[in-house]
């Protein structure tokens, strides 16, 4: 399709296939079908333990922040580029039941000609308020330093990553090997003002944001901040949109690019206190994030087919991107959370009470699909805008 086409030309895959292949053949630690890899408790030497570590980071959602802090010389946006590494990986690494206490490691690579120190300050010192805020909830994470490079040849604006590490007990992991047919899908609102959040969050994660950039803003960033793009990408698929960054954003209390610049929601607080009550009925976690609503495809332990049709509001910052770029729902779907980050496989009773503790924190769930037998792997989206198969 075109709209496909024009992801590709901007040197970005929503699914990694070229990722996937280099890795096949690489061992896939103690869980396969889990969602983060696992291996033996190397340090500690014990059966009963496993360690897990996980990579991941900003991505390009650092140019945005780029592009706002020169327009307004807002410099709290880092801070939310921070949050964003950090969220990145604590919100995969709850999908296999680990709650902390874990360890970050930070590693940012800027070009230092635009990227001066105060930037780096504000990303490291929020990057502790951060792990401050998680403790509030319960979630510890020690900051264990990390690695700040000028590469200014390598990177032309800045990229901002992490690594985050811990031990758990194995029988306390959720590996997906329990899901099966029966089973009903609890999808978490990625939008809205959690109680831990302090301004509305449009919901929009650490992924889509190349396509999100260009279909979305002005040409004019592109020739008065050529460093926000590859030289090399065709002029059509450059900045294609008609807004600009500091425009009211119709039916939120943001502006475009704070709408985009929303700092991805955790889950961990919610994820914490579903686990302490209900850890025995969790068959799997999913984090929506790079492949959005097909994500869960890929963790599938069987042949099974997951039916989504009664998924939460799209919000509006979704509805803004589709508008703009003309993209086809069924790639929307596929590209973006589309207003759900996390979802949970469980049984139907247990599903009411994820709901329930979502709610107290502020957080729209809801029952947004089941699980069905299937002789493939499939992942069917069916609702007022079409029925969308995925395998």
């Amino acid at each position: 399709m075109a709209d496909n086409n024009r992801y590709n030309q901007r040197g970005v895959s929503a699914q990694k296939e070229d990722v996937h292949k280099a890795i096949s053949r690489l061992d896939k630690g103690l869980y396969p079908n889990a969602f983060c890899k696992m291996y033996p408790d190397y340090w500690g030497g014990d059966d009963a333990f496993c360690n897990v570590m996980h990579a991941d980071g900003a991505g390009t959602k650092s140019i945005l922040a780029y592009l706002y802090w020169k327009e307004t010389c807002d410099l709290s946006v880092w801070k939310g580029i921070a949050i964003d590494s950090i969220v990145m990986n604590t919100d995969d690494l709850l999908c296999v039941g680990a709650t902390g206490p874990f360890t970050y490691s930070s590693t940012i690579g800027r070009n230092k000609n635009l990227i001066p120190g105060e930037v780096i300050s504000e990303i490291i010192n929020g990057t502790q308020g951060y792990f401050d805020r998680l403790k509030e909830y319960g979630i510890e994470v020690h900051l264990m330093g990390g690695e700040t490079a000028d590469v200014g040849d390598v990177v032309r604006t800045v990229i901002v990553d992490g690594t985050m590490a811990c031990r758990m007990r194995r029988d306390k992991l959720v590996t997906t090997e329990k899901m099966q047919a029966g089973d009903v899908v609890v999808s978490l609102a990625s939008y809205g003002q959690a109680t831990y959040e302090d301004e509305y969050n449009s919901g929009m994660g650490s992924n889509g944001l190349t396509s999100a950039r260009h279909e979305m803003l002005n040409k004019e960033y592109a020739h008065k901040y050529p460093e926000s793009v590859d030289p090399n990408l065709p002029e059509e698929v450059v900045y294609n949109g008609s807004y600009r960054l500091t425009d009211a954003a119709e039916g939120t209390p943001l502006n475009i690019g704070k709408l985009l610049l929303s700092p991805t929601r955790t889950y961990a607080p919610v994820v914490l206190q579903i686990l302490q009550q209900h850890f025995d009925k969790i068959h799997g976690i999913i984090h929506c994030s790079g492949g959005g609503q097909s994500k869960c495809l890929h963790y599938l332990p069987q042949p099974l087919r997951v039916v989504k049709n009664n998924l939460l509001p799209i919000p509006p910052l979704f509805k803004m991107i589709q508008q703009s770029a003309g993209t086809e729902w069924k790639e929307m779907y596929q590209v973006f959370n589309m207003g759900q980050r996390l979802e949970l496989f469980t049984d139907k009773d247990t599903a009411q009470d994820i709901v329930a503790i979502a709610k107290q924190f502020g957080i729209d769930a809801q029952v947004s699909g089941h699980v069905e037998k299937s002789e493939i792997k499939e992942v069917v989206i069916d609702n007022e805008l079409g029925t969308f198969r995925y395998t």
